[in-house]
Parts: C-alpha cells; structure tokens; sequence
C-alpha cells in the first residue's frame, strides 16, 4: 500500500467523529448482557447494517443459545491468502433493562452508559476501519471481521468461531478499550476455573461422629493446597473463592465442593499448573471422602513474543497520527490468547481508551475514536505494503 492511500484512509475517517459517536450512541442503548440473545444479536444486526451500507460482506452464522457470530469480510486481492483479523465481544455484564435506568450520555469529552468502552467502542472502531480499508484498492489479503457474543462468561462458543476462523492468519487485532494511560495491552495472563466436588459419608456429629466421613474437611485440607499454588513472582495466582457444603451444624458433611479460578501468564505455566491441581484433588483425604474435579472455562494467555513486531508496526502508524503510546501487562484475560496460542501475531486493547469497565462509572474518552482507529488502519497497511 502507498503512503496515498494510507493519507486516504486516514483523511477519510478523520471527520467521522461525530458519526463514530453516533454509531456507538446506538449500540450502548440496547441491552446485550451475555444471556440476553436478543440484544446480543440486536447489536450485531446493527452492525450489520452498517456494514452492509458500505458495501462490505457481511452476514450472521447463527447460533441456537448465545448470541450469534457475525463475520464481515473484505475479501483482498487474493482471497486465499492469510488474512488480518478484526476482533470484538458484543457481550456486556450489564444486565437486561440497565440501559432505562443508565442509558447513554456525554459529559465534556467522555461517553458513559453500559458496556460503553468494554467494548461497545472497540465495536464501533472496527466498523469503521473496515469501511475505510473498504474505500480503497483490495489489499493483497482478506481483511476479516470476527464478532462474538459471549467473551464476559468465558467464550465457550466464541472460542470455536475465532479458532476456526482465524487459524492461520497474518495478524489479530482485539478492541478491548485502550488503557487509562492510552496503552495498548500486549501482555495478558491466562485464566481458568474449576469446580471441585467431595463426597463424604453422613453421620450424627454427636452420638456417632466416627462414623461420618467430613467432605467439608477434605475440601479444606484441598483448599489449603491448592492456595498454596499462588506464586506471585511468576505470576500464577490460586483462588477458591466461593465454598458450599454439609446438611446441618451437627451432621458430618456428605457433600461439599468449591469453585477455584487460577490465572498464569504461560501455556508452559498453564499445563504445569492443571497438573498440579489434578494431582492435588486425586490425592486422599479424609478416610470414606472422594473428589473430583472438571474444568469449567479458559482463557488462554496473551504472551508478549506473539505481540511484540505488531506493537512496533502500531507505534510508527500512532507516530504518523500523533500520538505515543507503549505496550502494558494486566492480568485480566480476553479473546486476544485464543488467536496469540494459536500463534497468530496478536495486539489488544487497540480500542478507544476507556475506563471503569464493568461499572457505574464506565467511560469512554470520545476524543480517541478517530485517532485510534486511523492507527489500526495505518498499520493494517503496512502489513500490506510488506505483503
């Protein structure tokens, strides 16, 4: 691609601040809390309307529970080559009928309402960066466009569509919001939860407490072991944090089991680590107890190697915006580890900056919009120029 058509495409979004705040007006004031598919798919058709207006493929690939997949695609010059990835959740945590009570607003220069930078923005940012690339000649690969409906409950569906579609791709772009200090993330820990379960042997806690076998105090000898995982300076973190159990103060617990989520910053941590916690639940506890355990979700981890090349091609294109900005660690998890173990070149939070995600507070910086989305399309370009 030529330094022309990048000045194009930039030049072409940079009054779309008003229509960019527009268009995100719209999708904050539908619901589209992760069990509610009506408002997830409301949000996609909507996008889909958008996109469709400017002439870019696009179409839903339904699903019978969650929120449908919605792909938008440019199909380049060569459609067969491997092509850049535009990513996005329209899930929020809000849940249904937040939007009457919250709905959208502005106040100086920030947007607030549900699920307004996590990631109703980063939605809207990469609408319109495929409908500037879309302005230009076919770029030598497919541009894809890859939205998903369930990121805030653990992604199970979503993970198979952006396995399936973006396996071998060129590069992956998730817009999760820009940090508070304008970074992009390029480190992610990974994340799991596990239910573990005990059985035990119910007894009398006063006339025939021998006879009981205590579920509840072979999870505890477990819990301990399991905290016990935590190793700040690699990073890795063990915590049960929700516990249920036994039928009454003065019965011996036949049941009991806990929820436990671990985070890691490795796929060589993570398989340590679940080996661990395997071994430590099929280890024996209290005479007469049994427990089991079942891994209920995943995120797998951003690790900065699969982000670093993408980072620098970013920071010229910002430059040539005119603005600085650096990669940064957090060890919440996203979409972003799916594409980067698969190993896809991987950069996130390349979304308007936003903060307060998950809150009353919620906020986008609205004087982000533009500038972060011509940064994401001069580095599309560059990819393109070297392709």
């Amino acid at each position: 691609m030529s330094a022309l058509q990048v000045d194009a495409a930039t030049a072409w979004l940079a009054d779309k601040r008003g229509a960019m705040q527009a268009a995100l007006a719209t999708l904050v004031d539908i619901d589209s809390n992760s069990h509610d598919k009506v408002g997830t798919d409301r949000v996609a058709e909507a996008m889909r309307g958008w996109l469709l207006g400017a002439r870019i493929e696009a179409e839903h690939r339904p699903d019978a529970v969650d929120g449908d997949v919605l792909l938008a695609r440019l199909p380049g010059a060569d459609p067969t080559q491997a092509p850049v990835v535009l990513m996005g959740h329209r899930d929020t945590v809000f849940p249904t009928g937040t939007v009457l009570d919250r709905p959208w607003r502005v106040e100086g220069d920030k947007g607030y309402g549900p699920g307004v930078s996590d990631m109703k923005s980063g939605l809207v940012l990469q609408c319109f960066v495929l409908m500037a690339l879309q302005r230009l000649a076919p770029l030598p690969f497919p541009v894809l466009g890859l939205f998903t409906a369930d990121e805030e409950i653990g992604s199970h569906r979503g993970r198979v569509a952006i396995e399936a579609h973006a396996r071998g791709a060129r590069a992956a772009f998730n817009a999760e919001p820009g940090r508070v200090t304008g970074n992009l993330v390029t480190e992610r820990k990974g994340g799991a939860n596990f239910l573990i379960q005990v059985t035990g042997r119910a007894a009398h806690a006063g006339m025939n407490h021998a006879d009981g076998a205590s579920a509840i105090e072979t999870l505890a000898r477990k819990i301990q072991a399991l905290h016990a995982l935590t190793d700040y300076a690699a990073g890795i973190t063990a915590n049960v944090g929700l516990i249920s159990g036994g039928m009454s103060s003065n019965t011996v617990a036949p049941s009991a089991e806990a929820k436990l989520d671990v985070r890691f910053c490795t796929l060589a941590q993570r398989n340590a680590l679940f080996a661990r916690i395997r071994e430590i639940v099929a280890a024996p506890g209290v005479p007469g107890t049994l427990a089991t355990v079942a891994q209920t979700s995943e995120f797998l981890p951003l690790e900065p190697r699969w982000s670093q090349d993408l980072l620098k091609r970013y920071q010229a294109s910002a430059a040539q915006i005119g603005f600085a900005v650096e990669g940064e660690f957090t060890g919440g998890c996203s979409d972003a580890g799916f594409t980067a173990s698969l190993g896809i070149p991987t950069l996130c939070g390349v979304g308007p900056v936003g903060a307060k995600a998950h809150t009353d507070g919620e906020y986008c910086n609205l004087d982000t919009l533009v500038p972060r989305a011509q940064a994401l399309v001069g580095t599309i370009l560059g990819l393109a120029a070297e392709a």
